[in-house]
C-alpha cells in the first residue's frame, strides 16, 4: 500500500474555531493537513467564514461527517448530501467520510448509535452508502465506530464492517482508538481485528484518546491523551499496510497547542520509524 495515492499525506489535526486564528497566523510545520466537520462549517460567514476560506486555499482539508446518519431507518436526507457536495467542491476537498452508524429517527438523537450486525443491514447500509456515493460522485470512507451495546448480533463487528465496505465499495476510515475501546469493552483481540481490515480500502486514520471508567470499559471522549496501546496499533497498521495519513481527534477538554502538536508529532515519528526500517530492509 505505500504506492497508493491518498487525498493528503502525513499527520492532520482536527481544525477547532478555538485555535483557528493561531493556525492562521502561523500554520505549524508539523501538520501536513487539517479535518473538519462540514456540518459546522457549510453555513460560517462573516469574518470566520473568509478566514476559513483562506485556510483551506493554503492548507490541505479533509472531511469528516457527523449527521448523514448512514444507518437510520429515515430516509436519506438528499438536499443536505448536495450540500455537503458544494461544500467539498468548493473548498477543493477530496475526502470525506462518515460513521458506520446512527443518529437519527424521526429527528436528531444527538449521539452516534450502532447499527444491527446481521446480513440485512450489511445490504441496506451498503446500498445507501453507493446512493451517497452517486450524489457526490466519489467515493466516501467509512469509520469503525465504538460502540457499547449491539441491538442484534448475527456477525462479528469486524464481519459487519468488512462486508458493508465491499457491498458499498467504498474506502475505510480506520479509528484506531475505536478498536481499541472496542477490544477492551467487548474483550476481543484489536490486532486479530486490525489484521482483518481490508487494507488496501484505507483512506485515512484516526487516533484519539478517551475516559476509562474502569479496567474493562472505556468510553471514547476525544477529550484526553492518547494512550500507548493506541500508538502500538499505529505502528501495527502500518506494519501491516504501509504508511497512510492519520489524524489527531481531539474534540473537547483542548490542552495547549503545544500539547496538541506534540502528538501530532508523535504520529509523524511512527510514520517516519517504519518507512526508514523498509528502507533499511530494502537496502540490507
Amino acid at each position: 500500500m505505500d504506492n497508493r495515492e491518498y487525498s493528503v499525506i502525513g499527520a492532520g489535526l482536527g481544525l477547532r474555531r478555538s485555535f483557528m486564528q493561531t493556525i492562521a497566523d502561523k500554520p505549524p510545520a508539523c501538520v501536513d493537513f487539517y479535518e473538519v466537520a462540514p456540518e459546522n462549517w457549510i453555513t460560517l460567514g462573516g469574518k470566520m467564514g473568509k478566514q476559513f476560506r483562506a485556510l483551506t486555499e493554503r492548507l490541505p482539508f479533509i472531511c469528516h461527517g457527523l449527521s448523514l446518519s448512514i444507518g437510520s431507518a429515515d430516509p436519506l436526507d438528499e438536499v443536505f448530501i448536495r450540500e455537503i457536495k458544494d461544500f467539498l467542491r468548493t473548498h477543493q476537498i477530496k475526502l470525506y467520510s462518515e460513521h458506520l452508524s446512527y443518529c437519527s429517527h424521526k429527528g436528531h438523537l444527538y449521539d452516534l448509535l450502532p447499527i444491527p450486525f446481521t446480513s440485512e443491514a450489511v445490504e441496506y447500509v451498503a446500498g445507501r452508502i453507493r446512493r451517497v456515493q452517486d450524489i457526490l460522485e466519489q467515493r466516501i470512507a467509512i469509520e469503525n465506530v465504538s460502540y457499547y451495546a449491539v441491538p442484534s448480533h448475527e456477525l462479528s463487528e469486524i464481519e459487519f464492517f468488512n462486508a458493508v465496505v465491499e457491498q458499498a465499495d467504498c474506502d475505510v476510515l480506520l479509528d484506531l482508538n475505536n478498536i481499541y475501546v472496542n477490544s477492551i469493552n467487548h474483550s476481543y483481540d484489536p490486532e486479530a481485528f486490525l489484521k482483518a481490515i481490508s487494507g488496501e480500502r484505507i483512506a485515512c486514520a484516526h487516533v484519539a484518546g478517551h475516559y476509562v471508567e474502569s479496567e474493562d470499559f472505556l468510553v471514547d471522549t476525544h477529550g484526553a491523551a492518547i494512550v500507548d496501546p493506541v500508538w502500538t496499533l499505529l505502528g501495527q497498521a502500518y506494519e501491516l499496510f504501509g504508511t497512510f495519513p492519520t489524524l489527531l481527534e481531539r474534540d473537547f477538554n483542548l490542552p495547549a497547542m503545544n500539547e496538541l502538536l506534540s502528538e501530532v508529532q508523535t504520529i509523524k515519528k511512527i510514520q517516519n520509524d517504519y518507512q526508514s526500517s523498509r528502507r533499511a530492509i530494502r537496502h540490507g
